[in-house]
């Protein structure tokens, strides 16, 4: 592929995701910054080499120099709030006046979709969240998309699929003692290696097209309990009792998930940004994360 030409990325939220981008491209010269929710973890980061700056969402960022002068691209993943998306909130217009920005990234989720009794959908399927976080996640993607259509912007939408990866999976789940079987007859969620969002935002990067959505998922949806019995097999130890989703001892967050039921389609993110997807499935992501940790 063709790397985006070097920048400056300012990251809203370096979570997960953008931590594994932020290393991708620090490695290629860039200059990554970004924000976290506390100052213990900013420091932390810093530590990893990673210039953080705090930011919660209840006011805009406030250093002497303003961080977002200079920035060529920016990825948004932090989640809007009862009064809306935090960052345009606070800094729509700063956003909106930066002649030298190349690029925007919002990290939205598939859940906009709501459920679909197991049934596909793509990027040009009607939104119907079914929960209040879906419905601000479908509002903040409309309004990060109003921006740039508004500012000129290239703004790009990525829905995500759920995110595994090291130190992130089934495998570390069942290592902690923290996984479960759970069966719900017909339920499958789709999924995405981090190394594979990292590769997508990247190849958009390099070939921004302003106001396009993309899905972000790899090609085998799979019912939740699969997952787990597969690496349960790679560890070698058995797999934790199938219970019924009925029965299941669940917080209410990790009970909403199961109220969403589809497959989603990726072929948008093939054709247009010509990804091909690393891990294609969890078996070859679980496998290569094995393989990692025990330094094959």
């Amino acid at each position: 592929m063709n790397d985006p030409a070097q920048g400056r990325l300012f990251c809203f939220g370096l979570g997960y995701s953008a931590r594994t981008l932020a290393r991708r491209l620090g490695a290629r010269g860039w200059h990554v910054l970004g924000t976290a929710r506390t100052a213990g973890t900013c420091a932390g980061l810093q530590a990893a080499g990673i210039e953080a700056l705090p930011f919660d969402g209840t006011a805009p960022l406030a250093p002497a120099k303003h961080p977002l002068a200079s920035v060529t691209h920016v990825l948004s993943s932090v989640p809007p709030d009862v009064r809306g998306d935090p960052v345009l909130r606070h800094h729509a217009e700063d956003l909106a006046g930066l002649s030298g920005l190349r690029w925007v990234g919002y990290l939205s989720t598939t859940g906009v979709y709501g459920d679909r009794s197991g049934e596909w959908v793509d990027e040009d399927s009607t939104l119907r969240p079914t929960g209040m976080r879906g419905r601000r996640r479908a509002e903040a993607e409309r309004a990060w998309l109003a921006l740039g259509e508004k500012a000129g912007l290239a703004v790009h939408v990525f829905r995500l699929a759920g995110i595994y990866g090291p130190g992130r999976s089934a495998l570390e789940a069942l290592r902690q003692g923290r996984a479960k079987r759970i069966r719900k007859p017909g339920q499958v969620f789709s999924r995405i290696h981090v190394d594979d969002l990292a590769e997508t935002l990247l190849r958009s990067m390099a070939a921004p097209k302003a106001g396009r959505i993309y899905n972000v998922c790899d090609d085998k949806p799979a019912a939740p309990e699969d997952v787990v019995t597969f690496a349960a097999r790679l560890l070698g130890m058995p797999p934790p009792p199938l219970v019924a989703f009925e029965d299941a001892d669940l917080s209410d967050m990790a009970r909403s998930f199961y109220a969403d039921n589809k497959r989603v389609r990726n072929d948008r993110i093939k054709r247009e940004l010509g990804v091909v997807l690393r891990y294609a499935d969890y078996e070859a992501g679980l496998n290569a994360i094995l393989a990692a940790s025990l330094g094959n």
